[in-house]
């Protein structure tokens, strides 16, 4: 019994509506032999909900949506849960809003499940999440036709689910479930369905010596783990590196610690926040066309896993600072308080969302400077605020674009509407205007007074660059064609790279081409 076809959405996200699963059967393909169940028919197929039929745990899906609302709830949860676990769920049942139609569900289980109604077999849900919830999730799918939860009182789990299936279905069952609890009611079962469980799960589960079918689930990976911790955005942090060069220091070795002591330490802490953020906008990013695929959001990684994360990367973070001194420790500390206060409002307010991201990449650039204890130039702090203030609204602006292609009049979880896209344009556009023109005055007034340029006409090359690039990255985005991140984009964009090196090598010769233009007589 393997092979089971997939139906429904991308990544689990199958249609919210219950409305669409009127024919679901007819959407499920024929199975061949070997993919359907070997119970009789008049046995029914019993779900379990939590990492089975959807690929998530609905009390932590309520303790995140309970904690976004109200971060002091966690007082409330621990309260709670000395009352009991059906307590536990029921109160943050009741204090959660989610948005269960767009849970991520797991498709090979929803399409054994709809084959085996098409063939005319009873589909049962029965899970430990509470009632509440439970019925809601259940209206979602047409082949539900029953529902066993926690009450407030009785926690449907392990041996007190197994009694209760036992006395309701005294002729058999077949079991679908996820973790070793379920061995219990796997013991009663006439056939076993273990969807995505551990390797000593499984052992224990063919144990029993029942029939089985083994389907796949979502398991802890490398490649889940970076994604969700963002490594790829650990490149903005790079910024932090920028002081030592622009200060002369190119071959102190001393320098580029310090400054990699201060990067890891903002990187570890960007994790951190970049977890929180996902965790207390959940329901956003699974209404968003590209959001919706990160691990938490898609159920890749589990929401306990993120809750233990934060912390563990927050401690380790503020570690490395504290070991780098007080100073950067003090920066970091801000840009985390910055960062929380953008991810628990200041995003939800337009401009102002754009203006503190800009301050954010700028923030990155002071860092660096305290870590090495140099002074730059000001004229760079006043261009990196125009700079990252146009890639952040070309960010927004990109999202407003898709939004509206996507038939969205609003755009979730942010201040924006689809008519603002032209003003974002204007300002994003001007933003990068002023940009190259605080550049040329730097060039104009303060480059030639470094002695670390021996050559700074090679910087202007610079405003060249710039004006090219930034103009793809607009262009790109009026167009629709831009990657939600322009960071990210300019990493895997071949032009973009081309004109990182025209950058590169124009610093390069202003820093060291002095010599090599007296050599030649110019």
């Amino acid at each position: 019994m393997t092979n089971i076809a997939h139906i429904g959405g991308e990544n689990g996200f199958l249609p919210s509506s219950s409305e669409t699963y009127g024919d679901l059967f007819d959407a499920v393909t024929p199975a061949r032999p070997g993919e359907m169940l070997d119970a009789p028919l008049d046995q029914p197929l019993v779900l379990d909900l939590d990492r089975t039929l959807v690929r998530t745990d609905l009390l932590f899906e309520c303790l995140a949506a309970a904690l976004a609302r109200n971060p002091l709830v966690i007082l409330f949860a621990i309260f709670w849960l000395m009352q009991g676990k059906a307590v536990l769920k029921r109160r943050l049942a009741q204090a959660a809003a989610l948005d269960l139609d767009r849970l991520p569900v797991n498709e090979a289980v929803v399409a054994l499940a709809a084959r085996e109604a098409a063939r005319g077999r009873t589909i049962v849900l029965a899970t430990a999440a509470d009632e509440l919830m439970a019925h809601r999730i259940a209206r979602r799918f047409a082949f539900i036709s029953r529902v066993f939860a926690s009450d407030g009182t009785v926690n449907l789990k392990g041996a007190a689910k197994a009694r209760v299936l036992r006395q309701a279905f005294p002729g058999g069952f077949v079991y679908a479930g996820d973790s070793h609890a379920d061995l219990a009611i796997w013991r009663e079962a006439s056939e076993i369905v273990a969807v995505g469980a551990g390797a000593a799960t499984l052992k224990a589960a063919r144990a029993l010596g029942k029939p089985m079918l083994a389907m796949p689930g979502t398991g802890l990976s490398g490649a889940v783990l970076r994604k969700a911790i963002r490594m790829k955005q650990w490149a903005k942090n790079a910024l932090v590196f920028a002081p030592v060069p622009l200060a002369g220091l190119v071959f102190d070795m001393s320098a580029w610690g310090h400054a990699l002591v201060a990067f890891l330490a903002l990187s570890l802490i960007a994790s951190a926040t970049y977890l929180v953020n996902d965790l207390f906008d959940l329901a956003d990013d699974r209404q968003h066309w590209t959001k919706r695929n990160r691990p938490l959001a898609s159920g890749a990684l589990r929401i306990e896993y993120g809750l233990v994360l934060v912390p563990v990367l927050a401690l380790a973070g503020f570690g490395l600072a504290a070991a780098a001194g007080l100073k950067v420790l003090a920066v970091v500390a801000l840009y985390t308080v910055v960062t929380l206060g953008y991810s628990f409002g200041l995003k939800r307010v337009a401009i102002l969302d754009v203006t503190t991201l800009a301050g954010l990449f700028t923030l990155r650039l002071f860092l660096g400077v305290i870590a090495i204890g140099v002074v730059i130039s000001p004229w760079l702090f006043v261009f990196s605020m125009a700079l990252f203030l146009s890639l952040s609204i070309a960010k927004r602006h990109t999202e407003v674009v898709r939004a509206a292609l996507h038939g969205k009049a609003k755009l979730a979880g942010r201040g924006y509407v689809a008519r603002d896209e032209p003003l974002l344009l204007a300002m994003g556009m001007g933003a990068a205007m002023s940009a190259i023109v605080l550049f040329t005055l730097y060039l104009t007034s303060d480059a030639a007074r470094h002695a670390f340029y021996s050559a700074p006409n090679f910087l202007w090359v610079t405003p060249v660059a710039l004006f090219l690039w930034l103009g793809r990255v607009w262009l790109k985005s009026q167009r629709g064609e831009l990657d939600d991140d322009p960071v990210a984009f300019a990493l895997r964009d071949r032009p973009s790279l081309v004109l990182g090196g025209m950058l590169g090598l124009g610093f390069l010769f202003a820093a060291f081409g002095g010599p090599l233009m007296s050599a030649v007589g110019l």
